[in-house]
């Protein structure tokens, strides 16, 4: 017995699992790779003499599709599957990159060429231009700089509408090229082949 202040352990519940698929019947799926629509009670039964969980697949087909397999291989392809398409995501980011308004052309190179990295990863590039103290008297200097910076990029990204002044910051947002996006990708590093060494003469 529990005390009536603990509330009580929850029981997991498998969804769409044997006696947990609600549908009165459904388009059963059997290993041996026989399909019948039969009331749902009947496949489990069937699934259970076989070892296996009735699984529902496809709840939202006429009728329901429910497929016999071992319930904790389902689990493993189903995860497999999530992980294998949350590898193919490639989340955007926005990769900020902050200048002065007399930043010096080394630093300003050395920047740049982050940013051609970060936009040819797919990613966007915000550039900063802070103005510090009588500074902000110059904003034409911090415009010309992100404009300039901009063209410099223009083989790799394209400007999101002209530089915005922010309180004291001036930036501009570039977006990668789909082209330079999918030029990298085709570019990466393939798996080498084995090639087949002949045999020696007289082997």
């Amino acid at each position: 017995m529990y005390p009536s202040r603990f509330p009580r352990p929850r029981v997991k519940v498998r969804e769409n699992v044997n006696e947990a698929i609600r549908a009165r019947e459904v388009r059963a799926v059997f290993p041996d790779g026989t399909v019948e629509v039969m009331p749902t009670q009947a496949a489990i039964r069937r699934a259970q003499e076989l070892g296996l969980d009735l699984i529902l697949i496809a709840p939202t087909a006429e009728p329901p599709v429910a497929k016999a397999m071992d319930y904790g291989q389902w689990q493993y392809e189903q995860k497999k599957k999530q992980h294998e398409a949350k590898k193919k995501q490639h989340v955007i980011q926005v990769k900020e990159l902050k200048f002065r308004p007399n930043t010096d052309d080394h630093d300003y190179n050395f920047k740049m060429n982050h940013a051609v990295r970060f936009l040819g990863e797919g990613n966007r590039v915000k550039a900063v231009v802070q103005f510090r103290g009588r500074e902000i008297a110059h904003v034409d200097l911090g415009r010309k700089l992100l404009l300039r910076f901009a063209e410099d990029l223009s083989n790799h990204g394209s400007i999101e509408g002209q530089p915005k002044l922010e309180g004291r910051n001036a930036h501009v947002i570039i977006s990668p090229l789909k082209k330079d996006v999918k030029e990298k990708k085709d570019k990466a590093p393939q798996p080498k082949q084995m090639v087949p060494v002949p045999p020696a003469q007289g082997e």
